[in-house]
Order: C-alpha cells, then sequence, then structure tokens
C-alpha cells in the first residue's frame, strides 16, 4: 500500500493488480533505496502501471500538468497528444475514444496523486513538491524520454528537466541517488542499473545535456539486457564491459 496514495485508489490498485501479470524487478546493483530519483521509459501506461502495482516502495510520478489539471485539458491532452501524436491513432479515432477514456483516465489520476510538471516559471513548485517527497523518504519516478515519434524501444534520448531537481536536492545538502531502468513489455521485466550518486555524474558529466544523453544511453543499455534474460530473469553472464562504467561512478561517489 502506498502512503502516498488516497485509501480508495490503494483499494482499487490492489484489485487491479490481481488481473496483471507480475512484473519483475531485475538489479544490476542494489534495489531501489528510498528518497531516490528513478528514471524509466514509458511504454504508453505500461511502465508507470507496473511501478504502481508491483513496486513496494512509496513513490511519487512526474506528469504533464495537462494530466493533472481539469478534466478538459486532460482530454484535449489525451487525444490530441497521448494517443494521436504519441501512438499514432487516427485524431477522430482518439476524440472518441476519450470522450470515454479521459473521465475514467481523470478519475485515476487524481488518486494517483501526480507531482505535476510544467514547461514555464510553475516549474518551480515542481521543484520543491519533489524535494518534499525525497526528504521525506518518497522516490520520484520519473519518465523523460523524448517520444516525439512515439514510445519507441531504442529511446531518441531524454529530456533534461530532471537535472533540475538533482541540483535543486544538492545544493540543499541531499546527493540524490540515480537509478536508471528499462520496462520490457514482452516479459514484465524491469532491468535496473546500478546506482549513481548525481555528485559522480555531475563530476563526470557536468552540463544537464550530457547527463541526459549519458543516462538515456544507459537506460538503451537496460533495455539491451532486458531482451537477453534467462530462464527465471537470470541476467547474462559476461555483460559487457560498459556496465563497469556505472560501478566506477558508483566507487568515485564514495570516495
Amino acid at each position: 500500500m502506498n502512503p502516498n496514495r488516497k485509501k480508495w485508489f490503494n483499494l482499487y490498485a490492489g484489485l487491479l493488480k490481481k488481473t496483471k501479470k507480475p512484473t519483475h524487478f531485475v538489479y544490476l546493483g542494489e534495489a531501489f533505496s528510498d528518497g531516490a530519483v528513478i528514471l524509466s521509459n514509458h511504454v504508453g501506461t505500461a511502465a508507470p502501471l507496473s511501478f504502481e502495482l508491483f513496486l513496494d516502495k512509496p513513490t511519487r510520478f512526474w506528469g504533464a500538468s495537462e494530466m493533472n489539471g481539469s478534466l478538459g485539458s486532460m482530454y484535449k491532452y489525451q487525444s490530441e497528444v497521448f494517443y494521436h501524436e504519441k501512438r499514432g491513432w487516427n485524431l477522430f479515432g482518439a476524440r472518441m475514444f476519450c470522450l470515454l477514456a479521459s473521465p475514467l483516465t481523470w478519475l485515476f489520476y487524481r488518486g494517483l496523486n501526480l507531482i505535476s510538471t510544467y514547461q514555464d516559471m510553475r516549474l518551480a513548485h515542481t521543484l520543491r513538491e519533489s524535494w518534499e517527497a525525497i526528504s521525506s523518504g518518497t522516490s520520484v519516478v520519473i519518465f523523460p524520454e523524448i517520444s516525439d515519434k512515439g514510445y519507441l524501444d531504442t529511446l531518441e534520448g531524454f529530456h533534461g528537466g530532471f537535472a533540475l531537481l538533482l541540483e535543486f536536492c544538492k545544493k540543499r545538502g541531499v546527493d540524490v541517488p540515480i537509478f536508471v531502468s528499462y520496462y520490457n513489455k514482452e516479459n514484465q521485466a524491469h532491468v535496473v542499473d546500478k546506482p549513481i550518486l548525481y555528485s559522480a555524474l555531475a563530476e563526470k558529466y557536468p552540463t544537464r545535456e550530457a547527463q541526459a544523453e549519458y543516462l538515456c544511453a544507459r537506460c538503451n543499455r537496460m533495455g539491451e539486457i532486458s531482451r537477453m534474460l534467462g530462464e527465471g530473469y537470470a541476467l547474462p553472464e559476461g555483460l559487457c564491459e560498459c556496465e563497469a562504467d556505472a560501478t566506477a561512478l558508483k566507487k568515485t561517489a564514495q570516495v
């Protein structure tokens, strides 16, 4: 039960969980810690739902403000952006579908207790609310992939807004651990990279753009590994040397 959700939503999520195949979390290093930032691919609604139903940790998700606002703004965003632009649906069909889907989604999002994200000065509110969550031991889950061409198996890039949050926390004395995860819908597996402290990441990649590029590359690497998992979700033997890079960052941060 997630303490950051409404009671009715936790009950609903518990019932919904019984109808889904379980998600498996496969860790290259340690498991998710409290008060972390988790970066993941999106896969439409699949990855967020897998976290919500099967990750037994207190979390808050970042979400577009349009999805966390009025029913009208959600309908417009869901029909024109989510289904039409990102998932390639016919616009008329998307609008007709969302006449039914948007009210249900709107209610679902009320229970999910999203942290709204903005592309203007209101982003300061996003950072403050996220900081409060992390300070209380709640992890913030962010889906930063650039999805102008839809949700792709190989991500084309990360938006760098999450780096603002990491900087915001560091200035307040918290060196946030970052976990990069890739969700493979085919085998219901999240492959999770070794955690990286923000200070170590920033030392090696000083700019937000470089940080976003590196972490997106790690996410794609987790995707490659997710497609190589053996029986029982076993990791492949002899992972390539690029996995040592994340370990080196972690060791640097501990010096």
